[in-house]
């Protein structure tokens, strides 16, 4: 089968869909299909296109049995609502030559967001009459417009023409969760074209390891009680509120907060925690991903915090992460939403009220008295992790959707080898 990728993040960005498409794609080629990937120049979390990447137009690179198509983009580091707009339409006008410089493929998937580039994937779909498959990882416009991110009533309705554009003209869409269903059903969309299938986790690589690690010494947490939140900081968030938390509990020294993500988004964190007396609050920036292990074991708790208008339109991929770890989640989420529903299906942790520090601390000193607890929860989150967020699991569902558009059989395989990290070589 030869499948075409249409994915805006990619390796080697550490966070965010990268990792996941990196993994599907060379999964996907190990198991003897031809991956083609388009997407653009190494930029994120930082907004800044790497520096071997800088001053290009194109660049194609094979790695791990994929072949990667990269255009050049119109990115800024502080961007407004306008430099987003130009920044998606940079990548769908720099792509194309990209994606017709390659052979005809037999299905195209593409992630949203950036929701524009539905437009050229859509394009791509009828000139070469192939199937194609929207991957749904946060509902847009819905998503940048609860946050306020997006509050121009003209280009809201834009979007809404693009997003119900996507919608109709995808050949199948998979969403990464139950609650993005009902919310593509409401907006009228067939629930036979729309398919689940969870983001997943290697629970090879992140596994339950001792606390007592290299990492933990390193950032001198020995014999601390480790509360970490690690990954994305965006405007559905609010880590201020893990912040505060972090303040009622400074009498305990024993309890320590860690919050991992970019750079530019800690700078304005420790702000607050200084405004606010939380000096028991270690910033620190993105972990390479070879320690990713080693930190999440480091952790006693893990948390998942949202604002509390965050309901159906956002799933942390943090989540399986966490759970896969075997440490407990305690997540600052509305009841109702997404995240929630999977946190309490996996048995892994708890939910407390939404930007509530008070909340949050509490439940944090519940499992700082009750290691018992804490235990039984990360046993009972690892457990689902290996149950329903493999990646094994995974790989095979999205295979079976492409056979299955394609009018074929998949032919049963051994399970999919460990993830390679060899390094890409650039043609």
């Amino acid at each position: 089968m030869h499948i075409l990728i249409y994915s805006y993040n990619y390796y080697p960005e550490p966070i965010g869909i990268a990792p996941l498409m990196t993994e599907l794609a060379e999964g996907l080629a190990e198991r003897g299909h031809q991956v083609r990937v388009i997407t653009g120049m190494p930029n994120y979390p930082q907004r800044e296109i790497y520096d071997e990447y800088k001053g290009k137009w194109y660049v194609t690179e094979q790695k791990n049995g994929v072949t990667i198509q990269r255009s050049y983009l119109r990115i800024k580091s502080k961007p407004n609502l306008i430099d987003r707009l130009l920044l998606e339409l940079s990548f769908i006008f720099t792509s194309l030559p990209q994606a017709f410089n390659g052979k005809k493929p037999d299905l195209i998937l593409l992630t949203v967001p950036p929701l524009l580039v539905s437009l050229p994937a859509t394009l791509l779909g009828w000139i070469y009459q192939c199937p194609v498959v929207l991957n749904v990882q946060d509902i847009l416009p819905e998503a940048a417009v609860r946050v306020g991110l997006m509050t121009n009533k003209l280009m809201i309705r834009f979007c809404e023409i693009i997003e119900k554009f996507a919608y109709k003209h995808a050949t199948k869409i998979s969403v990464i969760a139950d609650g993005f269903r009902d919310n593509l059903i409401g907006k009228g969309v067939s629930a036979k074209k729309i398919t689940c299938i969870p983001n997943w986790v290697n629970v090879n690589f992140i596994r339950p390891l001792a606390k007592k690690n290299a990492w933990r010494t390193a950032h001198q947490l020995d014999n601390k009680f480790v509360v970490m939140y690690s990954g994305n900081i965006a405007l559905t968030q609010g880590l201020e509120t893990v912040i505060a938390a972090a303040a009622y509990l400074r009498h305990i020294p024993d309890i320590s907060f860690v919050i991992i993500g970019e750079s530019t988004a800690l700078s304005r964190l420790q702000k607050y925690c200084l405004s606010c007396g939380a000096d028991n609050v270690l910033l620190l920036p993105l972990q390479p991903r070879e320690q990713l292990p080693q930190t999440l074991a480091t952790a006693d708790v893990s948390l998942v915090v949202q604002k509390s208008n965050v309901i159906a339109f956002n799933m942390p991929s943090k989540i399986p992460l966490a759970l896969a770890s075997g440490r407990p989640i305690i997540g600052s989420v509305p009841a109702s939403g997404t995240a929630a529903k999977v946190i309490q299906e996996s048995g892994g942790g708890i939910i407390v009220e939404p930007e509530s520090p008070e909340a949050l601390a509490a439940a944090v000193l519940e499992m700082y008295k009750n290691p018992i607890l804490a235990a039984k929860l990360g046993n009972q989150g690892r457990k689902f992790a290996e149950a329903y967020f493999s990646f094994e699991q995974a790989i095979e569902q999205y295979e079976d959707l492409f056979f299955e558009l394609l009018g074929k059989k998949r032919l049963k395989l051994a399970p999919v080898a460990k993830l390679s990290q060899q390094e890409s070589v650039k043609i």
